[in-house]
């Protein structure tokens, strides 16, 4: 290993972005949750503010907490050291307890506690939607009125018209399905997601002057033109709701379903023959959503039951990439083995059999033996003289989904579509090739998460009043350095392992659809996790003023993050290195390097410091979007 002085470090002189990077878990939120504010205020027992902070930039905050991706959890420092923060779980736990899904809106001392005589009285969505207007007062000059038209009432559509709605227009979704929410109501089983959070969480959007109008579908009960011709701008936030088909001989089979078709039809308690063995194909989250429905399907099938007919007895799921390949949450992977699902990773359909009279009697497969090329890119290889047949009574396709944008007319809308079928959008203002229409969510840039989706929706609204209004709208950073004069941890907090998400157990889970499978942290276990928390907002602060080069610091420091080098060791440019350079000849500089993947904000170092030169200081930051001409 070199020595500091032959060794060069690259290193990075912190500014405000690389302060803002630190606290990695919001740098990664697409709208910027400030993840590490909620779980600091769930570890201090300050449920009320963990709730705010979550629902802050997330109009769909609640259902977030049951089933976001989570890239903040991905991205989390703590995760470098052991195992990341469950920061989706924590969230769902403040929910849980101050979200409209929760009884914290009939408590009529909870929303006192903000110091607002006017949530004294608090009793349902219309006091959230109070709440949530008083928060943007004073940034902008609020719009006149102007209808806007929402194509779409998935986490896109649902929060560009919470956020249209605040900016002072009149949205209205238009959503086909005969219930709101698009796939998060019909995608997303009701043992992840309940229905009674959702109609909850949309009940505030409605609170603050959203229509919501089921049941109409654009192209088939109002023409597209309509909405040209009745609404200011029209947003297209269509999900991708229609299965991928998969060409290969026997798809066209009766029995073969499209995964995104049988659980509408499973959610919308419609009947859906599946007979006794069950194969999927896929190996995402959407094929587990469809295995784990499948194994509840005794349970949504009324008739079956009724007549007291077998259900269905085996699942098995077949995708192309091995197990660490597979895209499917590894939580719904493990609670589908529990489940009973059976996994079979490296194969790829070849041909589904039909009998005599056209169903489904068996699904053929090949060895796979590679999924990726040597840069990376899908290129699956095949050994078609290794092959699984498995026997099924119904193949069920969970290969991917489209977007139906039949209800386009490209020369008369003047919106113009991609050779691929999509619609043509600036990425930076979400426009289409229709000044007057707008594009959010998998319209905009195809699938990805939910979170994705809300911030693309947010997006969405704010061009649409830059549009309608000629008023700017721009982003203000709120940025705070607060020195900690005596900042504490919990005990032995860098030694708690991650705490497990409670769960129901699995014979029970199985016997009712709705029945949640995540019950979700309790008040100790939620603290307990909380405290792993890093603080990544913490940083240490050195002055070199004082600092006596002593290298005190360096020797308390738990993870070994600091270490004091000669400054030639740096990976400086020569301005940056003039800058920081004595001038005196042969006077030799040195510098403290600091390891922040490393570094768990212990504060040894400034404890040890015998000259106070290092000092904790906590960095926030929030992005407020305001109009020039207001100012407060």
């Amino acid at each position: 290993m070199a020595s500091p002085k032959s060794a060069v470090f690259d290193v990075q002189v912190p500014g405000v972005e690389y302060w803002k990077e630190q606290i990695s878990c919001q740098y990664a939120c697409p709208v910027r949750t400030d993840a590490r504010g909620y779980i600091r205020a769930i570890a201090a027992g300050d449920l009320l503010r963990a709730y705010l902070i979550a629902r802050g930039p997330n109009p769909l905050a609640s259902m977030c907490g049951r089933v976001c991706g989570a890239p903040c959890e991905v991205a989390c420092r703590r995760g470098k050291i052991d195992a990341p923060i469950a920061i989706r779980a924590l969230k769902g736990f403040a929910c849980r307890r101050f979200g409209p899904e929760s009884d914290g809106f009939d408590n009529a001392g909870l929303f006192a506690a903000l110091g607002g005589a006017a949530y004294l009285e608090c009793g349902g969505p219309e006091e959230v939607a109070a709440f949530v207007r008083e928060g943007v007062q004073g940034k902008f000059v609020p719009a006149r009125g102007e209808p806007v038209a929402i194509v779409g009432s998935g986490p896109a559509g649902l929060s560009a018209a919470h956020d249209l709605a605040l900016l002072g227009f009149s949205p209205t979704v238009f959503e086909w399905e005969p219930v709101p929410a698009g796939m998060l109501y019909l995608g997303v089983p009701p043992y992840r997601l309940p229905r009674e959070l959702i109609h909850s969480e949309i009940a505030v959007i409605e609170a603050l002057g959203v229509t919501i109008r089921c049941g109409v579908k654009v192209g088939r009960d109002v023409g597209f033109d309509d909405l040209l011709r009745d609404y200011a701008a029209v947003l297209i936030a269509v999900g991708a709701k229609r299965s991928r088909e998969l060409a290969i001989p026997g798809a066209e089979g009766e029995g073969v379903l499209g995964g995104v078709d049988f659980l509408r039809s499973a959610f919308l308690e419609e009947t859906v023959p599946l007979g006794r063995r069950v194969v999927v194909i896929g190996g995402g989250s959407v094929a587990y959503d469809v295995s784990r429905t499948a194994v509840r399907h005794e349970d949504l099938d009324v008739s079956r039951t009724a007549l007291r007919q077998e259900g269905v007895r085996e699942v098995s799921l077949c995708c192309l990439e091995s197990l660490s390949e597979m895209p499917a949450d590894p939580v719904e992977v493990h609670e589908g083995e529990e489940e009973g699902i059976r996994r079979f990773n490296r194969v790829g359909p070849v041909a589904i059999r039909l009998d005599e009279e056209g169903r489904v009697k068996e699904a053929v497969f090949q060895r796979v033996l590679s999924v990726f090329d040597d840069e990376g890119r899908f290129a699956p290889r095949f050994d078609p003289d290794d092959q699984l047949t498995l026997p099924a009574d119904t193949v069920i396709l969970a290969i991917g989904q489209a977007m139906d944008l039949s209800f386009l007319s490209p020369e008369r809308d003047n919106v113009a579509l991609t050779d691929r079928g999509l619609l043509q959008v600036d990425r930076e203002t979400l426009a289409t090739t229709n000044p007057k229409v707008f594009a959010a969510g998998d319209a905009a840039h195809g699938t990805r998460l939910m979170i994705d989706a809300i911030a693309g929706g947010k997006k969405a609204a704010r061009s649409i009043y830059r549009t309608l209004t000629g008023r700017d709208l721009v982003p203000e950073q709120v940025e705070a350095h607060l020195v900690l004069e005596r900042f504490g941890r919990e005990k032995r907090y860098e030694a708690v392992p991650r705490q497990p998400i409670p769960t129901a157990p699995v014979d029970a889970r199985l016997k009712r659809i709705d029945l949640q499978v995540e019950t979700g942290y309790g008040p100790k276990e939620a603290a307990a996790e909380a405290g792993r928390c890093l603080d990544c907002g913490v940083n240490t602060i050195f002055d070199s003023e004082r600092c006596i080069l002593c290298g005190g610091c360096a020797d308390v420091c738990p993870t070994l993050c600091l270490k004091l080098v000669p400054l030639d060791a740096l990976s400086l440019d020569p301005g940056e290195r003039a800058e920081h350079a004595g001038s005196a000849p042969g006077e030799v500089w040195s510098a403290i390097i600091k390891d922040e993947d490393r570094c768990i904000r212990c504060a040894n170092c400034e404890m040890r410091c015998p000259v106070e030169a290092i000092t904790m200081e906590r960095y926030t930051f929030r992005e407020e979007w305001r109009c020039p001409q207001t100012t407060g």
